[in-house]
């Protein structure tokens, strides 16, 4: 865990002082049990052990994403406008710069390998489809000469 002071404009040209802390992604992934757990969701640290038993989709669904990054399953489930601005109130810290890097990396990596095995996901069906297609004409062509 790392704080950082930063300074930003409130608008009225006064600086005001903000304090983030840095949690390393080992240190997130500590948090995965019913009495703590911290979720990542778009690079910023959230202890949500005080919402387990309010969460609408039930105590389950936060234990399986706990001590990890929960960006994707966060988005694909379409949370409301209500629910991001609720998430405000356990936000804790952000996740350390580095880790944020090679996390980013790893999932390019990790993309790229499964990129090149896609190809077979589309490529077989269209091949089974075509030879269907012939054999389809074969014996519908057979039956009509018979």
């Amino acid at each position: 865990m790392a704080s950082v002071e930063a300074s930003s404009c409130d608008g009225k040209g006064q600086g005001v002082e903000t304090s983030v802390t840095y949690y390393r992604l080992e240190e997130v992934a500590k948090r995965n049990s019913s009495k703590e757990i911290w979720l990542v969701i778009h690079g910023r640290v959230y202890d949500v052990t005080r919402f387990l038993d309010e969460h609408p989709g039930g105590e389950e669904v936060l234990l399986e994403q706990a001590g990890v990054d929960a960006s994707e399953s966060f988005e694909d489930v379409g949370h409301s406008f209500d629910a991001r601005e609720m998430l405000k109130q356990y936000y804790i810290g952000d996740v350390h710069p580095n880790d944020l890097e090679t996390e980013n990396s790893s999932k390019d990596t990790s993309k790229n390998n499964t990129c090149k095995s896609c190809w077979s996901y589309w490529v077989f069906p269209i091949v089974g489809a075509i030879l269907l297609g012939f054999l389809y004409r074969y014996y519908t062509s057979e039956s009509k000469s018979s």
